[in-house]
């Protein structure tokens, strides 16, 4: 069995900003593969199904994404998921808008939901699926990050985003079909 969680902060204040592609990402994997996301366990909204003989479950977070590591560690337990079979799907200031990035493992980046997890899950092992969504420059007192990924994206950047969620969809379904490191060779 499969986790994949998109990141994101629940509310309608927070439901169209950068730092919930996450949450776009797995409400459309949800469509794609009809599971419906209606179950609250773990502090997150969720769902379970089978894809190509692999059991699936597909997870968004209710615990606002400084704290996304709760939730999730508390889901892994339930279904006796180990760190290594988790996809975790997030926004990434470093890549410019739209452009995807699949990992294996590693730290976070400094984005505090993916620290959460690292926290929580006691492992860097879990997979991500990185989706840019552009830095500002100069970040600074006067131009925090906070500010960025809690803003809605442009028109022209909300275009490209349209355009890379089908293709974050397709790189979560190769993920679940194929491995982590197929994923990243077809993708990255």
């Amino acid at each position: 069995m499969l986790l994949l969680v998109g990141l994101g902060n629940p509310g309608y204040q927070y439901a169209w900003t950068r730092h919930n592609v996450g949450f776009w990402t797995i409400d459309s994997l949800a469509k794609a593969l009809k599971i419906p996301l209606r179950n609250l366990k773990h502090q997150s909204l969720m769902g379970s199904g089978v894809y190509q003989g692999t059991g699936v479950v597909l997870a968004k977070p209710l615990t606002f994404m400084n704290r996304s590591g709760v939730a999730v560690a508390g889901l892994a337990g339930m279904y006796k998921i180990s760190p290594e079979e988790i996809l975790v799907i997030h926004d990434d200031l470093d890549l410019p808008p739209g452009k995807l990035r699949l990992k294996a493992r590693g730290g976070s980046g400094g984005h505090k939901g993916v620290k959460s997890l690292i926290y929580h899950l006691k492992s860097e092992d879990f997979n991500r699926l990185r989706i840019g969504i552009g830095r500002p420059l100069p970040l600074d007192a006067e131009n925090p990050a906070a500010d960025h990924v809690l803003a809605p994206f442009s028109a022209g950047e909300e275009e490209v985003m349209a355009q890379a969620l089908p293709r974050a969809v397709d790189a979560a379904l190769h993920f679940i079909r194929f491995g982590i490191l197929d994923a990243m060779n077809r993708y990255n």
